[in-house]
């Protein structure tokens, strides 16, 4: 079994900071890429940031130069650092991870999701 937990949302002012982690347990062989997306009601869920095992990174559009995604390997956490919050940026925010599982027949890539924690910027 293989779980993602989630941690760090809450209420923020405008211009204000968060800092999300999302941890890995289970029994895990390896984590490939380690994402981070975010949903509003009504609309679909986006891609906030990606980083990939190597340590390279990518943003959507929208949070370039105020979202910073890392990620620990030893504690199979990663991070989503958030600065400079504005009220579009209130969501739920979802983490998700390409984790290998030893089976019966050999390594099995998996696409696990996080249960989600709300962010709400106020104005």
């Amino acid at each position: 079994q293989v779980q993602l937990v989630e941690s760090g949302g809450g209420l923020v002012q405008a211009g204000g900071s968060l800092r999300l982690s999302c941890a890995a347990s289970g029994s895990i062989a390896s984590i490939n890429t380690m994402d981070w997306y975010r949903q509003v009601p009504g609309k679909q869920r986006e891609l906030v940031a990606v980083i990939h095992s190597g340590g390279v990174t990518n943003y959507a559009d929208s949070v370039k130069g105020r979202f910073t995604i890392s990620r620990d390997n030893a504690k199979n956490t990663v991070y989503l650092q958030m600065n400079s919050l504005k009220p579009e940026d209130t969501a739920v925010y979802y983490c998700n991870a390409d984790i290998g599982v030893t089976t019966g027949w050999g390594l099995k890539m998996y696409s696990y999701w996080g249960q989600g924690t709300q962010v709400t910027v106020s104005s």
